[in-house]
């Protein structure tokens, strides 16, 4: 069984980055695509970016396309997301996961859920 622990939340203003950690632990994500998803209070999870299993080839949401970047490191068992330039809009819980078939852009295709970690971008 797979474990994903996400890190590397907080309180930032705006125009400020932050770079959150998603560990795997019980097995290892080198053969899993892996993504992203944000959830805002009061709204649907929505996906953000995703990575194929060996980094080769990643993909963004429209609203963080040039400002935030998702990498990984197979022998460290770890997914990152570098947010650069972040806005009040960006402020939500921000899920890594790792998906059923490929890299996943929607939570159906999510076979395991980190808890989550917060984000808060102040105006």
């Amino acid at each position: 069984q797979l474990q994903l622990i996400e890190s590397g939340g907080g309180l930032v203003q705006a125009g400020d980055s932050l770079r959150l950690s998603c560990a795997g632990s019980g097995r290892s994500i080198s053969m899993l695509g892996m993504g992203w998803f944000r959830q805002a209070p009061g709204k649907e999870r929505e996906y953000v970016a995703r990575i194929i299993f060996n980094g080769e080839r990643t993909y963004y949401a429209d609203f963080v396309k040039g400002r935030f970047t998702i990498s990984r490191d197979n022998a460290k068992n770890t997914v990152y997301l570098q947010m650069n330039t972040l806005k009040p809009d960006d402020t939500a819980v921000y899920y890594c996961a790792a998906g059923r078939h490929g890299s996943p852009t929607r939570a159906d295709e999510v076979a395991y859920w980190g808890q989550g970690t917060q984000v808060t971008v102040s105006s």
